[in-house]
């Protein structure tokens, strides 16, 4: 039953509400035509009893109760006046109609009548089944009581008139009324109904509109919004509901493809290098140690993409927060000192991802260091930072990178105390920063000057000061360090 009552039930909003505004207008209908119906028969009834009494009463005028026995006065054109009377004199019946037989059902109707009244006093109608309804009433005629003075108070009813009327006109106009009215109710039921879907559907048409345009702007990721515009209050909500989803559906957008760049970008360098191994592994033979450091090379390129697809997935996670851990700054700064001493390149200001095959093969051949630039470490043996080392790397390897591939001759990594923790200083002799670009600096996607040589995504300093945010640091320029550029992380201590 459940089940075909679900099938039965309108699915769309204008159905169902429809189907309501039908189902209120029947139970409205259905009440006033019962209390209309009810209201009009009563009203015909009183009608034919306001008829058999005003009879009744005529008929009354016409009997003799001055002397006894009780007599019936003819009077001229009186068969009219007869038509469905039954007099009597206390119980025993005088006259009767012509075209109701004594022992008739309507004449003991009648003589009950009368009878009751006789012995109760109490004036009654009643109806009886004759063919049709006929209704009876009983009028009491007032007169001297035998062997009394003719005094109001010695008044009573000695004589009882009993009228009849036929039911069939009154019951035939109370019919065409109930026809009627049912036939009425079922006009504005369906009146109702049509105009009521015709209503909904056309106040339901801007939100079909507005729910299409919604789907095709964010499928298309359009800059088109709703706003406000001049629409009811309603739809005025709906709209700002659905700008905001629209809005939410385009920031989750720029975060997929910004997750997608950043990856890239921090995946150059790792497979860049394994590309290189690769390459000048298969130059010429290699002797067994030669081609054990080639694995093992790849085996750390290989571990630091996984790693960096770790970090940057587990930070891009909704409501992500950093894993608790302490590192030691020195050892993570002293292997990108390691690896840049021992990376061939063909000049220091070329990112790793840009090493040829050349290149490779020559650093590899003659064990040179990298060529013109220098890169330093200053600060305490050990210093503990309160992040995981996947996480101090991926903060300042753009750093380092972008200073690498800047600098001029000379990078400095610098490790002191700062004021909530522990500070890392990237320092280069570059060009520096142009201050017309200082505040898009940590914009994703914005490079200074994009044909100056360098390739570059515009992505690592965004990333970088996002990922130490997450962990409770910042990353700023240092707008007041004029030889070249300055950048330093804050990081709470470990």
């Amino acid at each position: 039953m459940s089940a075909l009552a679900g099938r039965c039930r309108p699915r769309t909003l204008r159905g169902r509400l429809s189907l309501v505004a039908l189902t209120t207008a029947t139970l409205v209908m259905v009440v006033l035509t019962v209390v209309l119906n009810a209201i009009v028969r009563h009203h015909l009834q009183q009608q034919a009893d306001d008829e058999l009494r005003a009879r009744a009463s005529a008929v009354a005028a016409t009997i003799d109760t001055r002397h006894q026995p009780v007599r019936v006065l003819e009077t001229p054109h009186d068969a009219a006046l007869d038509t469905n009377v039954w007099v009597y004199a206390g119980t025993r019946l005088l006259e009767h109609p012509a075209s109701a037989a004594a022992d008739g059902t309507i004449t003991r109707a009648a003589t009950h009548l009368a009878t009751h009244l006789a012995d109760h006093g109490d004036k009654r109608c009643d109806e009886v089944t004759a063919g049709d309804r006929i209704r009876l009433c009983a009028e009491p005629v007032a007169g001297v009581r035998p062997g009394t003075r003719p005094t109001a108070v010695a008044t009573a009813a000695v004589a009882t008139v009993v009228t009849a009327i036929n039911l069939a006109p009154y019951r035939a106009s109370a019919d065409t009324l109930l026809i009627a009215s049912l036939a009425f109710d079922a006009t504005v039921l369906a009146c109702t109904y049509v105009l009521t879907r015709l209503a909904v559907g056309r106040a339901l048409r801007p939100v079909r509109t507005m729910t299409e345009q919604a789907t095709r702007w964010s499928v298309l990721a359009s800059q088109e919004r709703f706003g406000t515009g001049d629409r009811p209050a309603e739809l005025s909500r709906l709209g700002a509901s659905l700008d905001e989803l629209l809005d939410r559906i385009r920031a989750v957008l720029r975060h997929e493809q910004q997750l997608t760049r950043e990856l890239s970008h921090e995946l150059r360098n790792p497979l860049a290098r394994i590309t290189a191994e690769l390459d000048w592994w298969q130059a010429r033979p290699r002797s067994t140690d030669e081609t054990r450091a080639t694995h093992t090379s790849i085996a750390e390129a290989a571990a630091s993409m996984r790693t960096i697809c770790e970090t940057v997935l587990d930070d891009a996670r909704a409501g992500a927060h950093t894993v608790p851990g302490t590192t030691d700054v020195m050892a993570v700064l002293r292997r990108f000192t390691d690896q840049h001493k021992h990376s061939p390149r063909e000049k220091a200001k070329i990112s790793v991802a840009e090493t040829t095959v050349t290149d490779m093969t020559v650093a590899k051949t003659t064990g040179a260091k990298v060529s013109g630039v220098n890169i330093t470490l200053d600060g305490p043996d050990t210093v503990m930072v309160g992040v995981p080392a996947a996480l101090l790397e991926r903060i300042v390897a753009p750093l380092i990178d972008n200073a690498l591939r800047y600098a001029r001759s000379r990078v400095a990594l610098q490790v002191a105390p700062g004021p909530d923790g522990i500070r890392v200083a990237v320092v280069d002799d570059g060009p520096g920063v142009p201050a017309t670009f200082t505040a898009h600096l940590f914009q994703p996607g914005r490079r200074a000057e994009p044909a100056d040589g360098h390739t570059g995504a515009g992505l690592g300093l965004p990333l970088a000061r996002r990922l130490a945010r997450s962990a409770g640091g910042e990353v700023t320029h240092d707008a007041d360090h004029t030889a070249g550029a300055r950048f330093v992380v804050d990081l709470p201590a470990g």
